[in-house]
């Protein structure tokens, strides 16, 4: 981490980056062998990922992806134009030859040791954001860590939640060693989960209105403008990608701010600087017409619609969940 440094981004890859299966075995395979140039990302997401590093965000990947897919998962990235610190893949060669079977597909003894680690040494003043999805545990394992971070849970709850979880033993020691000396604070500004699985978005009230789900990359980008991580001018430019390069309109923008503002998620607090950027679109060295003129101006003409969204919505109460209780039910594996 450079001195610097005030924001870090967190971020997982399959189904929050990289459009990527793995259900069966013959996903995994394929996820497996294509090339770099083959795997695809979500639509918006490289161009959110770029404006953060904009930002000076520094950005670090945790991702469930195996240790062997490390050199194509870097050469993507930088197909990308994304710059990271840290690319941090799960050692499941390592957990087959110790016959640690339920850690090669567990997520909370592999993601809270990581995040715990990372985070020792980093004074409370350096804020994150953590973006996953809805496929595993990103929500339940990131919602519990922030937890801890803030001083809401103790190293006995993490070590009860892990043990109830059938964590390894040296999973967990991992975890408590790490959390001994972490400089506890609000530290972790936003969750944001994209709903990959199109999970409802209800399920994740129980974290909190810190956890934001989202539908596409455009609505997380209006998140991290209200919490000032962005600009408007780069929320604009994660729009002309979804316009230019995924088929997203004037109308698919709308609905976007409209549907999350309805969820309580937005509080309107940025769309003054958005009609204003919009008003001197396109900046120098944008293309002309990159974010379409019929685009802009529908966006402009809702403002009546925008606004009114946001003006009847009440924040989301902050709630206190029963960690033991959601343990069973935030991992497809125990469902089944």
């Amino acid at each position: 981490m450079t001195p610097e440094t005030t924001h870090i981004a967190r971020w997982d890859l399959d189904k929050t980056y990289l459009r990527t299966e793995f259900d069966t075995v013959r996903d995994l395979v394929k996820t497996a062998l294509e090339r770099a140039d083959e795997k695809r990302s979500h639509p918006g997401a490289a161009a959110l990922l770029r404006e953060l590093q904009s930002a000076r965000a520094e950005v670090h990947i945790l991702s469930g992806s195996p240790e062997q897919m490390r050199r194509r998962l870097t050469a993507k990235l930088q197909l990308d134009g994304i710059r990271f610190a840290s690319l941090t893949l799960k050692p499941n060669l390592e957990n087959l030859l110790k016959l640690r079977f339920r850690s090669i597909r567990g997520q909370l003894g592999y993601k809270l040791p990581a995040l715990l680690r990372m985070r020792v040494g980093i004074e409370a003043d350096v804020h994150e954001t953590l973006v996953g999805d809805d496929a595993e545990a990103d929500a339940f394992i990131y919602a519990l860590y922030a937890a801890f971070c803030t001083g809401h849970v103790d190293a006995s709850l993490v070590e009860r939640v892990m043990q109830r979880d059938r964590c390894h033993p040296e999973e967990i020691e991992l975890a408590l060693h790490a959390a001994q000396d972490i400089e506890q604070g609000k530290v972790v500004d936003r969750i944001l989960i994209h709903l990959d699985k199109q999970t409802p978005p209800g399920d994740f009230d129980v974290y909190g209105p810190r956890l934001v789900p989202f539908y596409n990359y455009f609505q997380a980008a209006l998140v991290l403008h209200e919490d000032a991580r962005i600009s408007a001018d780069a929320v604009l430019r994660v729009g002309t990608d979804l316009v230019l390069q995924h088929r997203f309109d004037g109308d698919a923008l709308v609905r976007s701010y409209l549907e999350l503002a309805r969820r309580g998620h937005l509080r309107g607090i940025g769309l003054d600087e958005i009609f204003a950027a919009l008003d001197k679109w396109p900046r120098e060295g944008t293309p002309r017409g990159a974010f379409g003129l019929d685009e802009v101006q529908i966006f402009s003409r809702r403002q009546v619609d925008l606004r009114a969204a946001v003006a009847s919505q009440k924040p989301a109460p902050e709630t206190t969940p029963d960690w033991i209780a959601l343990v069973d039910a935030h991992n497809r594996r125990h469902k089944r």
